[in-house]
């Protein structure tokens, strides 16, 4: 037997998986959505990850008081990442090897970057310009001395500092009246040292890919790029359909062209052993849930994006494969027994706050059941950062009907 994300209990039979999954999806009982591959006539901006829509309800709650949303802005207030007297540490060449060994710049480049979309956040719920030009200041440093990320990690490391840059620039560009004299350097960083650097994809884990498309599409937006949007967007959906199955898939699951994932052994030992494949299964589940995580966060950002640009992604196998995902790793985060068939009965737990975009979007947007995701999201309510690309989305997209 298997949970669905609703909580009910289906055998793993191939049809009545395949029917069941489309049904409790939705993909039966609504019109087809339009598929979501082609850059917007016109970009919507701030419009990487959370739209001015988004920015305007957040501010309200949180200068009315109302929860979670001012304990989210609180929490956030007081973190590291907030602090006025920050100083950047930017380095021309950022070397990240393997889990960052060695690591020159790596944590410093992340975490100023989330620094930059705190402060930006920060500014547009106070209004207070010391949080937008700390940002800028952040944004500035390294821009002038940033050129090139090395060895093993630079792609995964470019997609994570890649993510949050853009999100931080599109606040700070789109919204603040002061001067930001230096926004065309900052662009030219993106496209010159980030953008090459991810666009064309990894064939690693699929967390890196979906972090590289990521930053890909975000860096895109900002830059007003069409052709980097749509190539990023394509390679996007391919991953996803990679990386999340669905029982409609098949036998096996689906695989990316040019990985030689071309025998039934070579796809069990890529996605870590794991031989029974199930709705809401990722890739990396058997390897821990903090990489799932990744994988799953950046899934609901580009989602997110691409429904501000003006293209749904949710109401396609994307959003089923992002809720079935998210319902299947929380079943376990909350505490459900391993069963033997799965991981061989044991799971790394660690999800990370990762929640709230995909939750927000697919259950308060579109009305899809979400027991499980639901549970663990107001468990970990308000959520934090991860401290490498993910930060404040109970703030930004907790309840946020906008």
């Amino acid at each position: 037997m298997f949970m669905y994300e609703n909580g009910a209990a289906m055998r793993r039979t191939p049809l009545l998986a395949t029917v069941t999954a489309l049904v409790l999806g939705g993909l039966l009982a609504q019109p087809t959505a339009p598929r979501a591959q082609a850059a917007p006539a016109a970009f919507a901006h701030p419009g990487v990850t959370v739209s001015k829509g988004q920015l305007d309800f957040a501010r309200t709650k949180v200068n009315a008081g109302a929860q979670p949303w001012k304990g989210a802005y609180d929490r956030m207030l007081a973190s590291k990442y907030a602090d006025l007297n920050r100083t950047p540490k930017p380095r021309a060449i950022v070397e990240c090897g393997s889990y960052s060994n060695p690591n020159h710049g790596c944590t410093d480049e992340r975490e100023d970057a989330i620094a930059a979309y705190t402060h930006a956040l920060a500014w547009y719920v106070t209004r207070d310009e010391r949080h937008a030009k700390k940002a800028i200041e952040l944004m500035d440093a390294w821009s002038a001395v940033i050129k090139d990320h090395t060895n093993s990690n630079a792609p995964l490391q470019t997609g994570w500092a890649g993510s949050s840059w853009p999100r931080a620039a599109e606040i700070i560009k789109h919204t603040y009246t002061g001067s930001w004299a230096n926004s065309g350097r900052f662009g030219a960083m993106l496209r010159n040292v980030y953008l090459p650097e991810v666009i064309n994809g990894s064939h690693s884990n699929g967390n890196w890919e979906l972090s590289m498309m990521e930053a890909a599409v975000g860096i895109a937006v900002h830059l007003e790029d069409k052709a980097s949007y749509d190539k990023a967007m394509a390679r996007f959906r391919t991953r996803t359909a990679a990386f999340v199955y669905l029982a409609s898939d098949g036998e096996l699951p689906k695989t990316v062209p040019g990985q030689n994932l071309d025998t039934r052994d070579k796809i069990v030992r890529y996605w870590q052993g794991q031989s029974t494949f199930v709705t809401g299964l990722t890739q990396e589940t058997c390897r821990d849930l903090t990489h799932t995580g990744y994988g799953i966060s950046a899934i609901s950002h580009v989602a997110e994006t691409s429904r501000i640009q003006g293209q749904d992604l949710y109401g396609t196998d994307v959003g089923e494969r992002l809720r079935q995902a998210l319902g299947f790793q929380a079943r376990y985060e909350l505490g459900a027994a391993v069963p033997s068939w799965l991981c061989g009965g044991s799971l790394r737990l660690g999800l990370g706050p990762v929640t709230e975009v995909g939750y927000n979007a697919l259950h308060h947007r579109l009305g899809m059941p979400m027991t499980n995701t639901q549970a663990l999201t107001e468990r970990n309510r308000p959520a934090g950062t991860n401290n490498l690309f993910v930060a404040w989305e109970t703030l930004t997209h907790g309840d946020n009907p906008s």
